[in-house]
């Protein structure tokens, strides 16, 4: 199964589930603050943007969406990604009102003028604070709607915008487009820490095993990227969180496959260093 498929299957899952009630009217407490690390404090809080950090994470692909219970600050991390757009796209997360900071949802499909979503934290009305998760279809050429963050699918993505038509991983649909147009496949790539892999660019070793300054020069570059999965580090001896910082930088430079396994190839460090080498 793809991973965009896994997303979409995951939020309407979900399509049903109230949040709690208590004093006469709904109190925005639900189950999944609490379940994604690092955001348990936004129980009772709007929860429409920690709805969509929760669904990446039971999808495995928390790496492919921001993690935060702001909507303002989902729309900056695709706009740092530069993975932003004013046209939908299948999975993609679309933001809604004055600088996409009112409200979020998952598309599941488009058509030329109507989006079909999984959104939290609405209701029947659409309302941007309502009571739980639901199916909608929203206007697409509205002016509550703001923009979507793409996610870096492994099996690429089906977008409308025509300045992605061509792009690696994309799939082009100008008007139209649903879930039945996801690219087959898109397992995501085994860690090098499975296969024990490592490469040595410029007489140096990188990957499982290998040790010393230059492995925390890296993961410095990776964090000033931001592109961390540090939590703690980094530092001299390679760790698993140095594959995944390494394998997010890959998919951020639009690397896919064999080529985003955790594991530097000397082009992919040498723009690192171009880059971020400053922060080292």
């Amino acid at each position: 199964m793809s991973v965009a498929q896994k997303v979409l299957d995951t939020a309407r899952s979900e399509v049903g589930y109230q949040e709690g009630f208590s004093g006469g009217h709904w109190d925005n407490s639900q189950k999944f603050s609490g379940a994604v690390p690092g955001l348990a404090w936004s129980d009772e809080q709007p929860w429409c943007s920690t709805f969509v950090s929760w669904v990446f994470q039971e999808a495995g692909a928390s790496d492919l969406a921001p993690v935060t219970a702001s909507c303002f600050e989902g729309v900056s991390w695709f706009e740092d990604q530069g993975r932003f757009s004013e046209y939908p796209g299948i999975g993609a997360v679309v933001y809604f009102g004055s600088g996409g900071g009112t409200h979020v949802g998952i598309v599941t499909s488009y058509t030329d003028d109507t989006i079909y979503t999984v959104e939290g934290n609405t209701n029947d009305s659409g309302s941007a604070e309502g009571d739980g998760v639901y199916r909608k279809a929203r206007p697409r050429k509205s002016s509550y709607v703001y923009g979507y963050g793409y996610p870096a699918y492994p099996e690429g993505i089906v977008v409308a915008d025509p300045e992605w038509k061509g792009r690696d991983s994309v799939v082009f649909f100008g008007r139209e487009a649903s879930e039945d147009d996801i690219p087959a496949g898109g397992s995501r790539p085994a860690t090098p820490t499975d296969s024990g892999r490592q490469v040595v660019i410029d007489g140096l070793a990188y990957g499982p095993g290998a040790k010393g300054d230059h492995i925390t020069r890296l993961g410095r570059m990776l964090v000033a990227a931001g592109c961390s999965a540090y939590k703690e580090g980094p530092g001299p001896v390679w760790t698993s969180a140095d594959t995944e910082s390494m394998r997010k930088y890959q998919i951020k430079i639009g690397d896919r496959g064999a080529d985003a396994d955790g594991i530097p190839g000397k082009l992919q460090l040498d723009r690192l260093k171009r880059d971020f080498g400053r922060a080292a």
